[in-house]
């Protein structure tokens, strides 16, 4: 089951919306490659506003999702997408269905 989750919300600097969506959307085939990574979202939650929810079932994925390719890619693209710094928080999964 997994207990261990992140919760990623992203800004999108003006008129770099859609760019932000696109390597979202491109993120999923390297999320693929992750034997760590169960469940992965990418959220769009308003215009210029993103999110990523994923889902481990220990500690050990999540630190590897964090050092892993799409953490190095979003953090070489953060400052040309980004208003702001990525809010990334551990989250325990307390229920799910």
């Amino acid at each position: 089951m997994e207990k261990y989750s992140l919760l990623v919300r992203l800004e999108a600097k003006k008129g770099k919306e859609q760019d932000v969506e696109n390597f979202l959307k491109s993120a999923l085939s390297l999320v693929n490659e992750e034997e760590g990574t169960i469940r992965w979202y990418a959220l769009k939650i308003d215009d210029s506003t993103f999110g990523i929810f994923d889902t481990f079932e220990n500690e050990e994925g999540r630190d590897a999702h964090l050092n892993g390719k799409i953490a190095e890619a979003l953090m070489q693209n953060a400052e040309e997408l980004l208003a702001k710094d990525p809010v990334i928080e551990k989250v325990s999964i307390l229920a799910s269905k």
